[in-house]
């Protein structure tokens, strides 16, 4: 069984909602986490768009990639990465490379999570800190930080 970003959320509010979602299983009829999710998604595609703003097209890779695939690539900014094992898979709302500090240093890699709440909750941190070990395991390098970009 693969561990994803949604069945590890999951099991940080209810292992039995954990264990359902494993499985299979999904729960309808909620109006509060549909509304929830819909927030989010539209938080996350606003702000995907604000940080591409900023960036050149040339510097700024779009739609779903691998994480093996972002060491090869020369940008700034990867939008919806997938990085995954054997047991483990995330999609990473953002990741930001920042280009080495000299000859021979590696680039870092910073994955970047997006939550249209004000107040950050240690769920939100959890998740950060799953996604930056999953991009950690996928590239076979430390992730050391991350980023949560949220609120008003």
């Amino acid at each position: 069984m693969k561990i994803t970003s949604p069945v590890f959320q999951a099991y940080l509010e209810c292992p039995a909602k954990c264990y359902l979602r494993a499985h299979g299983e999904e729960g309808t009829g909620n109006e509060y986490a549909d509304w929830v999710r819909t927030e989010n998604e539209s938080y996350r595609r606003r702000e995907v768009e604000r940080l591409a703003n900023g960036i050149t097209p040339e510097e700024c890779v779009r739609g779903l990639i691998k994480a093996t695939a972002l060491k090869a690539a020369k940008c700034k900014l990867a939008l919806d990465v997938v990085a995954s094992t054997d047991s483990l898979e995330s999609e990473l709302h953002a990741v930001e490379t920042v280009p080495s500090g000299g000859r021979g240093k590696a680039a870092l890699f910073i994955p970047v999570r997006f939550v249209f709440r004000n107040k950050l909750t240690t769920n939100d941190k959890l998740l950060l800190a799953f996604d930056a070990f999953v991009l950690s395991a996928a590239l076979g390098r430390s992730i050391g930080l991350g980023k949560i970009i949220h609120g008003h």
